[in-house]
């Protein structure tokens, strides 16, 4: 994650270990953290002894933070780079879906070791090529070169998907904006970049490959 405050890379704590020792928070921020991450870690909804006085029904996620007194760049870390969330709407919202996110964040370093993400190794071909597979597992089926001419709409809501002469029938569409002219409108955007480098970023240890993650606000230029 990128840190607009102290200006470079810092790698994100997910563990109580990591906490303790990143330079992204001073010494009592680090404990206050370290409380917050062994409460996320052992929350069940379903067994009320793990809330700890916070209420999935009640309280936001901001709630959560006041809770714990960590401060706007503990939030962000934790928001924008472990949660992944795009903006700040989450704070507003049931902590009950950043916690879970927190947890899967945590499980995943955890298994894959020093990435909580799964690259594939052979270029993005792979992702559609486990996607077939795994729809193959389950009764799907996979249609190749096959366009899509209509979204078939029944009483305001989809039905099916026309090719040809034929419709496949359905419950649901995932698709991109692109095949929903006029169903959709813009809300928002997110810039990524793509940077091959001939050196290392500083503070990676050396990494040959990294995800660099900027807080929305911290792009945000200073009031004049």
């Amino acid at each position: 994650m990128y840190n607009a405050s102290i200006a470079y890379c810092s790698h994100v704590p997910v563990t109580e270990t990591e906490a303790l020792s990143t330079s992204l928070m001073g010494i009592f921020e680090k404990r206050r953290f370290v409380k917050f991450l062994s409460w996320a870690v052992q929350y069940k909804e379903e067994d009320k002894k793990t809330w700890q006085g916070l209420d999935p029904h009640r309280h936001t996620m901001q709630a959560v933070f006041d809770h714990f007194g960590l401060d706007n760049n503990t939030a962000d870390f934790t928001g924008h780079s472990i949660c992944l969330y795009r903006d700040d709407d989450y704070k507003k919202k049931s902590f009950r879906d950043a916690v879970e996110k927190i947890k899967l964040y945590q499980s995943s370093l955890a298994r894959y070791g020093k990435s909580p993400y799964i690259y594939p190794l052979y270029g993005l071909g792979e992702m559609p090529q486990g996607f077939a597979r795994l729809s193959a597992v389950y009764g799907g089926t996979y249609m190749l070169d096959t366009p899509v001419d209509e979204i078939v709409m029944e009483e305001g809501k989809v039905v099916g998907v026309k090719s040809g002469d034929n419709v496949i029938k359905t419950k649901m569409v995932i698709g991109d904006p692109s095949y929903f002219s006029g169903r959709v409108k813009k809300t928002g955007q997110v810039a990524r970049c793509i940077c091959i480098l001939n050196h290392p970023i500083n503070n990676t240890n050396n990494s040959e490959s990294c995800q660099m993650i900027i807080p929305a606000n911290q792009c945000n230029p200073p009031p004049s």
